[in-house]
């Protein structure tokens, strides 16, 4: 059985989180209204514009946040994702995504330096949207756990496998049991276990509570199967090229998605790069190992 208490388990970061401002704000983009939470010194010289990972909101990149000092941190929910609602003028693919991520950016009218941030499916989201040429200029990248080559290549390409059976079965299935599916708490626990490498009880209680509380926050089921479709058709090797921004990329040494061998190769396709490997941890850096990416984000960026 499931324990229905794991949501309440207290965060590790919860204190250092505690000590920033907080802003919730919102903007109302290609037809759908974005909530993004404001953090830190609004008047800071440096801002971060963070992009969760898929299935996630804000909250997963919380961790991190609350590591790094003396900057203004921007983190939205995804259309469709979180609390943000979906866009009715773009579809939620990488495309529809990188238009978005365009427009949120520009909308914030931001001064002083830019870092745009990604992690997981949201490295995908920010490469594509750099790959443009007419995009805004940030004056750095991050991409921590980048999906650095096709999904079904990975070192659990059969997990992979079953993540699309299990996606298609629940566009297959009636609107009302095809929902229920993509929020069943049990396969939401199994994915979070099999992510998960950290020994530590209680952290990896965290975790599990940190999946059941936002794992299923989407708004419906057209919107999930439209992302999960991107998230597996694409990733930042065919985008790196295109970015000639100073980037930095945050990989594990034991990620079951994108293999440390593969981060090694796509560090050499983008013109400037850095790749910072980060051992006993896999998928979950922000979870995991918060401090140590925010420290290798600091050095980056000083």
């Amino acid at each position: 059985m499931i324990s229905t208490s794991l949501s309440d388990t207290a965060s590790p970061y919860a204190a250092a989180l505690a000590r920033l401002p907080v802003r919730r704000c919102e903007a109302e983009l290609l037809g759908g209204t974005t909530r993004y939470w404001d953090y830190g010194d609004a008047d800071a010289a440096t801002t971060l514009v963070l992009v969760h990972g898929f299935r996630g909101d804000h909250h997963g990149l919380e961790p991190v946040v609350a590591q790094l000092e003396g900057m203004r941190l921007i983190s939205p929910d995804l259309p469709g994702f979180g609390e943000s609602t979906p866009m009715t003028e773009a579809s939620h693919d990488i495309e529809g995504y990188a238009r978005w991520l365009r427009a949120f950016v520009a909308g914030l009218g931001l001064t002083g330096r830019v870092v745009l941030l990604g992690h997981s499916f949201g490295s995908i989201v920010v490469s594509a949207t750099l790959a443009d040429p007419a995009a805004e200029r940030p004056d750095a990248v991050v991409l921590v756990n980048p999906i650095g080559q096709p999904a079904l290549q990975g070192p659990r390409g059969i997990l992979t496998r079953l993540a699309i059976f299990y996606y298609w079965l629940a566009a297959a299935l009636p609107e009302r049991l095809g929902f229920a599916l993509l929020r069943n708490r049990v396969i939401v626990r199994v994915m979070s276990i099999a992510m998960a490498k950290t020994k530590q009880p209680a952290l990896r209680r965290w975790i599990h509570g940190q999946h059941d509380s936002y794992f299923s926050a989407f708004s419906d089921r057209r919107v999930v199967l439209e992302a999960f479709r991107a998230s597996v058709s694409h990733d930042v090797s065919e985008f790196a090229a295109r970015i000639p921004e100073r980037t930095l990329l945050v990989a594990a040494v034991d990620d079951d998605i994108t293999p440390i061998a593969a981060e090694r190769r796509l560090r050499g396709l983008f013109p400037d790069a850095r790749l910072v490997e980060i051992g006993g941890v896999g998928h979950l850096i922000h979870y995991e190992k918060p401090v140590e990416a925010a420290t290798a984000i600091e050095e980056f960026l000083a």
